[in-house]
């Protein structure tokens, strides 16, 4: 995994700064990439994350904020296990365009959390997106609802180091294992976003429209074989791949209909893929 902190202060080798733009079909005019900023991304206490909202979100409703479920405060999840509804007061330092810390905002719940099929956890705020707007000017960011397409150019914007990497979707992985956890369709970077340590919870962003498409997660450090920070790519076949030095988010697409009015989440509701407890 991209470790929390903890792990990642011998890391620290500058990356370079390179994005392959998507290809216009023939004939079309090419989007204009959007100015992907820190607005919206916070700082944990050793990974990072960002204020989002799903497309049928309200402004009255609790902000929530998505990062890894291995950042999850009480530690990594097991295999297979999820967790829902538990309390929370974790702090988040909220960053506004230009990485300045402008304010703490504070969760009281982990409303979603799991390191099966995917890496998220899902944290509920005591403020509102609309309130958080008023006092710091500072929007939420938007989950895509749909999946991911190779070769979009996308940022991982980190709130951690204040750091941003660009580069593009080099293809998506049927499953990729890591330890005792096994994550499904997980998004695979070309080799500019070469993310560490702290990076982990980073939203990862579609410069052509500005939403988040994934959430970075994990990278080949030492070339090992499916290991503790040492993913393996399995195909269909059981083919195993093993990339040193390349990264990894995971889809979240899947998660915006496991959510209702108010942002409350429902694992029942129709079209909901999310693992259950």
């Amino acid at each position: 995994m991209n470790k929390p902190l903890l792990a990642a202060l011998s890391s620290l080798a500058l990356a370079g700064l390179g994005a392959a733009p998507a290809v216009a079909a023939p004939h079309a005019a090419k989007p204009a990439a959007v100015t992907v900023s820190y607005a919206g991304t916070v700082a944990l206490s050793n990974c990072s994350g960002s204020v989002i909202r799903f497309p049928g979100s309200a402004d009255t409703d609790p902000a929530l904020v998505l990062t890894n479920g291995h950042c999850l405060e009480t530690g990594f999840p097991s295999p297979g296990e999820v967790i829902t509804g538990q309390s929370s007061s974790r702090s988040f330092g909220l960053l506004n365009a230009s990485g300045s810390r402008v304010a703490t905002l504070r969760a009281n719940q982990v409303v979603y959390s799991t390191m099966t099929d995917t890496d998220v956890t899902i944290y509920r705020l005591t403020t509102t997106y609309a309130q958080i707007k008023s006092a710091y000017g500072i929007s939420p960011l938007t989950v895509n609802d749909t999946h991911p397409a190779a070769g979009t150019a996308i940022k991982v914007v980190s709130g951690y180091w204040k750091r941003t990497y660009s580069c593009s979707v080099d293809g998506f992985v049927y499953r990729l294992k890591e330890g005792g956890w096994t994550w499904k369709d997980s998004v695979r970077y070309t080799s500019a976003c070469d993310t560490i340590g702290g990076t982990s919870g980073s939203p990862v962003i579609d410069t052509n429209t500005g939403k988040v498409v994934a959430v970075n997660n994990t990278g080949n450090e030492d070339g090992e074989r499916c290991t503790e920070n040492n993913p393996c790519e399995v195909d269909e076949s059981g083919n195993v791949t093993v990339r040193q030095g390349i990264n990894y988010a995971e889809e979240i697409y899947q998660i915006p209909a496991c959510f209702t009015t108010g942002n409350k989440l429902d694992l029942s509701a129709a079209g909901c893929t999310l693992p259950k407890p």
